[in-house]
């Protein structure tokens, strides 16, 4: 089946330095070398400095990412990796934690690129990890770029957010010391 055309958004463009950590899956590593290629092109491209971790499947990529934002100054995260399915249930397994544990950590503010292939045989990962092809690693690069870009343009709006009245006579939830008198 061809694929169809879609629409590709402009790389954003940034007033301050962006570093991302890829955190790569090589277990196939044929298709892990073609992800991280796109991937390193399309942030060479927005001059966005990078790093690589690796980890063992794709069931760690998730935590690797949970451990980098506790421990680490990264902006965003690039997950990269492959599951090919087998004859057991795991690969439903795999498929679905990865996924949702990237979208859980997304949900709480991360910016991250979810580029692990999930497919039924070798050669769909091999068209989807060319980086002359799909290019999904470079896919996923820019779905981290402009999640970073997004957090960066909301981020700096923190002033009189919310519902805090400019009173000082309500003591609201979390005021430590009560309400002002005269």
């Amino acid at each position: 089946m061809a694929a169809t055309n879609h629409t590709t958004l402009v790389t954003p463009q940034f007033d301050k330095p962006v570093k991302v950590l890829i955190v790569l899956s090589p277990y196939y590593s044929d298709i892990a070398d073609g992800l991280l290629k796109g991937a390193k092109a399309e942030l060479e491209a927005a001059g966005v400095e990078w790093d690589v971790v690796e980890m063992p499947g794709a069931l760690e990529i998730p935590t690797a990412i949970g451990i980098s934002d506790r421990k680490s100054n990264f902006d965003g995260y690039v997950a990269l990796g492959c599951v090919i399915r087998g004859e057991t249930t795991h690969y439903e397994t795999v498929c679905n934690d990865s996924s949702r544990a990237l979208q859980l950590l997304g949900l709480q503010g991360l910016c991250i690129g979810n580029g692990i292939l999930t497919v039924e045989n070798h050669e769909q990962a091999a068209v989807r990890a060319d980086p002359a092809g799909q290019n999904k690693g470079g896919g996923a690069a820019a779905a981290a770029l402009h999640l970073i870009a997004l957090a960066r343009k909301w981020g700096e709006i923190r002033k009189d957010i919310g519902f805090k009245p400019r009173s000082d006579e309500y003591l609201m939830a979390g005021d430590n010391d009560g309400p002002k008198t005269a």
